[in-house]
């Protein structure tokens, strides 16, 4: 690979996220004193010696040419370097991790290395990271068209059941049931507080209509009826959509991720097409995803989504929905980047779960609480021969109530030991948690915890994030 007469190597994309390209490989001799002499500064500036190997990545394929030829920028310990060489029997393309070494003023290549998990999962989620919809935006678009109904985007794509382009119609009734089937799999402002009926009987979940809004006075359940509710919510959340439904010996389990598909199928019969062209659809993103793809919490939750009240196009919700998919699958994929980083100076949770969990308010509008959860195992200095292994958990969740404004929970616990830390934007909200600090502090001791710190800030914390950088996922958020 001959290094060309050129300006000194550029940093790495912003992003990191290659751009695609075909296979590429081998090498040439240089020839040209002045190229011999830029290359010579080149590799000097990267701190490579003569003979010495080092790991690449193939970060973009510039140009090809039909003799063969091709310019290729390798991220060579984060940053580019420009090297012409010829199509070989290593074909190359985009993201492929090869060993180089240097000899004289050019790199032989040595050998590609294979393609591991992390990688393809690091790519996909690179891929889907500038098409994030926020969910609480998606689905209170989708959730308003039960009153407001759909309009169709152009005379040639319309339904039979929607027979003027551009009008208001109401949606067609199979469209209807699946948005009716989502809705009723988001908890609302009073099932999140588990209640019962107030008359004495055995509790159970209170009944809900279609768009969550209960129909009795209630009160607060058991703590095992709490549980298992935050489980089930967690659990359909979309987070485990695959999975639940490979192990499922019959009918689909209720899975967000599911339901919201069960959208899109309807939606393209009754426009008579078939997946191929949602596929080919480019989804509407969130502004505040786009500029903090990987921010935990995100600030695309910090306040209530804001849209118009007119009818939404077809097209347009199916753009909106494949936006909200791939806000749940880039979820999916950061959750299995950080479980399985291995960075030295960050050692790796044994598992880690990062999840939007979609809700109703008091007036039936979606709202999303963020979760992080994080168990790993590791030993406590101070009782390492007592206790051994053990597991440590933590908790942070983020949520914006209407009352009460952004919250935020951090809290660990591990070798019987809890603390928590609550931030708050608004004071009031900040001094009603102060208040209940004792009544919390009792409830965890009484459970055997030793409650090692609890407090209460104003503001919010800093946010954790995944950067993209010339690893392409820098997992050591």
């Amino acid at each position: 690979m001959k290094v060309p007469n050129a300006s000194p190597p550029t940093p790495p994309n912003p992003d990191g996220v290659p751009k695609p390209a075909g296979p590429a490989a081998g090498g040439t001799q240089a020839t040209d004193a002045s190229t011999a002499t830029s290359a010579k500064a080149q590799l000097a500036h990267l701190k490579i010696a003569n003979r010495e190997t080092v790991l690449a990545r193939v970060a973009e394929i510039v140009s090809q040419q039909s003799s063969g030829a091709s310019r290729l920028l390798l991220d060579i310990r984060g940053q580019n370097l420009a090297v012409d060489a010829s199509i070989g029997k290593t074909p190359l393309q985009t993201g492929d991790w090869v060993k180089v070494m240097r000899a004289g003023n050019e790199l032989q290549l040595m050998g590609k290395l294979a393609p591991t998990a992390e990688s393809s999962v690091a790519r996909a989620l690179a891929q889907r990271l500038p098409w994030q919809q926020s969910l609480d935006a998606g689905l209170a678009k989708v959730l308003a068209s039960l009153t407001t109904g759909v309009k169709t985007d152009t005379a040639a794509a319309r339904p039979a059941a929607l027979p003027l382009a551009g009008a208001s119609q109401p949606l067609p009734p199979s469209v209807r049931q699946a948005i009716d089937q989502l809705a009723s799999l988001l908890p609302s402002r009073q099932s999140l507080a588990a209640a019962t009926p107030s008359d004495g009987r055995t509790p159970t979940q209170p009944p809900l209509t279609p768009m969550g809004t209960p129909q009795a006075t209630y009160t607060r359940a058991p703590e095992s009826v709490v549980a298992n509710q935050i489980r089930q919510w967690v659990e359909q959340s979309g987070l485990f959509a695959e999975s639940r439904t490979a192990r499922s010996a019959e009918a689909p389990p209720a899975d967000l991720k599911l339901a919201i598909g069960r959208i899109i199928d309807r939606l393209l019969q009754q426009q008579g097409q078939n997946l191929n062209s949602f596929n080919r659809l480019t989804p509407i993103p969130t502004p505040e995803l786009i500029q903090s793809p990987l921010q935990f919490p995100n600030p695309a939750a910090a306040q209530a989504p804001q849209f118009s009240a007119e009818p939404t196009g077809v097209g347009q919700m199916l753009r909106l929905l494949a936006g909200v998919l791939n806000r749940i699958t880039v979820n999916q994929l950061h959750s299995q980047v950080l479980s399985t980083r291995t960075a030295a100076d960050a050692p790796a949770p044994n598992n880690t779960l990062v999840v939007d969990l979609p809700w109703l308010n008091q007036n039936n509008e979606p709202r999303v609480m963020q979760l992080r959860l994080e168990e790993k195992t590791g030993e406590n200095e101070s009782n390492k021969r007592a206790r051994g292994q053990k597991t440590e958990w933590k908790l942070s969740l983020a949520m914006n109530l209407d009352d009460a404004g952004p919250l935020h929970f951090d809290v660990a616990l591990g070798f019987g030991q809890v603390s928590a830390q609550v931030w708050a934007e608004r004071q009031a909200t900040l001094q009603q948690a102060t208040d209940l600090l004792p009544e919390l502090r009792k409830s965890l001791t009484d459970l055997g915890l030793e409650v090692v710190d609890l407090e209460c800030r104003r503001g919010i914390p800093k946010g954790a994030t995944t950067q993209l950088e010339h690893r392409l996922v820098d997992t050591r958020a």
